[in-house]
């Protein structure tokens, strides 16, 4: 069964209200291709997890500029004005997550695990409206999992069925989030032939990718 997909394929397959996954740390490794098809496909009131929302004019703050994001779940937005610009007006709502906790509650995700405990937001504003455990007398935070309709990946190397590798740190995520969504579709930089990537290097296995996007 082949993985390859086109744009205007992938495109038939968004709608409003759905919850992304973006890999990349900033704009680095971002699949910029398919951030312009959402662009482009004009869905509205998307929940977007990313680890941040990168620039106005590169990465998925594209897509805050533009309004069609009304949730965001991120580690940082400082790197992108209009990001606190729309929080600040209350016509976008921001869910800061620690970045350590933002990878487990993905990972949580991706495992079938019902949350992670962790210390970090105690005593600050991550942990309103969270429910607090103690564990041998210490007191955590339960940060519960985070799944997304759709994870969009850049790989700078894969095969045929869908091996991955990343560089580098486009490596921050991706791997994670390639477990955590329903379907995952992603941008190869270098196709190489099915069985030329050695096993010990690959990042995210095929069994994980839906889709590769084939169309330049």
């Amino acid at each position: 069964m082949t993985k390859a997909i086109t744009l205007e394929e992938l495109k038939a397959k968004f709608h409003d209200g759905m919850t992304i996954m973006v890999g990349g740390f900033l704009a680095n490794a971002t699949p910029e291709r398919i951030v312009d098809a959402i662009l482009e496909s004009g869905v509205k009131d998307i929940t977007l997890i990313s680890n941040d929302t990168s620039y106005v004019d590169r990465g998925c703050g594209k897509l805050i500029v533009s309004g069609q994001v009304t949730k965001l779940v991120a580690s940082h937005i400082g790197t992108n004005k209009v990001t606190g610009e729309r929080m600040n007006a209350g016509d976008l709502e921001v869910e800061f997550s620690p970045q350590g906790t933002l990878a487990e509650r993905i990972r949580a995700a991706g495992a079938g695990l019902g949350g992670v405990l962790t210390a970090t937001g105690i005593g600050t504003d991550v942990e309103k409206g969270k429910e607090k455990i103690v564990v041998d007398g210490k007191e955590y935070l339960l940060e519960k999992p985070l799944r997304a309709d759709f994870a969009f990946l850049k790989a700078q190397e894969g095969d045929e069925i869908g091996n991955l590798v990343y560089k580098g740190t486009s490596q921050n995520f991706q791997p994670l989030m390639a477990m955590a969504a329903d379907t995952v579709v992603v941008e190869i930089e270098d196709m190489k032939p099915r069985g030329s990537i050695a096993p010990e290097a690959v990042h995210t296995p095929s069994i994980f990718v839906d889709y590769i996007l084939t169309d330049k």
